[in-house]
């Protein structure tokens, strides 16, 4: 099993970063925005997709339109996990991050486990036309705010610095859309494992979104496969959909999550984390504790059992403080401080 989990996966491409790199985004967890988690914003196709897409989900409203480019496709988002999680590191030192990134190239690649190449380069250079040029509109909110009129995933991109030797970029300058940066603002985020960017199939890093997003830190999560199929946003089958899921239960290798597929078309993700540190066997918070938290976010939009659970992680993750609840009280001190400084810059 773990012989065939290791062939489904890509390869490292870059076990040996250079310093820089290794010292930075060892240490920075990649961050993936709620809202394109929840909704396929994204296409699954790897050839061009001239599809416009119309997406509706209870009262959520989601209508894309690609230029002669195509729709960005999940490959695509690498981009934005990479500018997202570099502002979201600026947020959690307490900073208030800029809307337009100037980063490099290479950087991006290898943090994504993308070719350093020429076709790597040129690969990136078409998601960011993809990423500017596509046109949605949709009722979603990020950060509670709506955005009405229709607007690209990044506003502009620039190459501030290119090679004439390799005719490749070195450089960029990209500004991203008030959609997406706002849900970053909003830490409307989730950390997701860096094996994702080891994921080859479009439709196993969506699944994965998804378990991410609706199993997270429980045990189980189960969903129908006709729902599931919808929510990747897939155009293929339901047949074809049952024999990929069928494939990836064999290999078994998305990252944080078994998947089985029971006889009555019911999908099962499974936390791989859970069956090993079970949540009882973590420190107990005292509920004077509990209520002394609540009191410390009360006056903001901070979400309680959010919080919670991001302090839960750190305990499972082996953090092992002292006192548990002088920990989880000055961790909530922290976010407040935190949520202040990005609200006051309003």
């Amino acid at each position: 099993m773990q012989e065939k989990k290791q062939k489904a996966l890509l390869p490292d491409r870059h076990p040996t970063k250079d310093f820089f790199i290794s010292d930075v985004f060892d240490n920075l967890p990649f961050k993936d925005d709620v809202a394109s988690m929840v909704n396929p914003v994204f296409s699954l196709s790897k050839n061009k997709d001239l599809r416009n897409v119309e997406y509706n989900s209870g009262d959520l409203q989601l209508l894309i339109k690609p230029t002669s480019d195509g729709l960005p496709t999940i490959f695509d988002k690498d981009v934005l996990l990479y500018c997202g999680s570099l502002l979201m590191n600026e947020i959690n030192k307490g900073n208030i991050p800029p809307k337009t990134l100037r980063i490099s190239c290479h950087d991006l690649l290898v943090s994504t486990n993308r070719q350093t190449n020429g076709q790597g380069y040129s690969l990136l250079k078409k998601a960011l036309d993809r990423l500017k040029g596509v046109s949605i509109k949709t009722n979603i909110k990020t950060n509670k705010r709506e955005f009405t009129s229709g607007f690209g995933l990044i506003d502009s991109f620039n190459i501030v610095e290119s090679s004439r030797y390799k005719d490749r970029m070195i450089r960029l300058e990209i500004t991203l859309s008030d959609w997406f940066y706002n849900s970053i603002l909003g830490k409307e985020v989730l950390t997701i494992n860096r094996d994702y960017f080891r994921l080859g199939k479009s439709t196993e890093r969506r699944l994965y979104e998804i378990a991410r997003k609706h199993c997270g830190n429980q045990s189980s999560w189960k969903i129908g496969l006709g729902l599931l199929k919808q929510k990747t946003g897939s155009t293929g089958s339901l047949v074809k959909f049952r024999y990929l899921i069928r494939k990836l239960v064999e290999s078994n290798h998305l990252p944080d999550y078994n998947i089985k597929l029971q006889e009555n078309d019911v999908v099962v993700f499974e936390n791989k984390n859970t069956a090993h540190t079970s949540i009882l066997d973590l420190p107990f918070i005292k509920p004077e504790t509990i209520l002394r938290g609540r009191d410390i976010i009360a006056e903001t939009s901070l979400d309680y059992d959010d919080l919670r659970g991001q302090f839960t992680e750190q305990l499972q993750s082996g953090f092992s403080p002292e006192s548990v609840d002088g920990a989880f009280i000055n961790f909530l001190k922290k976010k407040v401080l935190d949520w202040k400084k990005v609200s006051n810059s309003y």
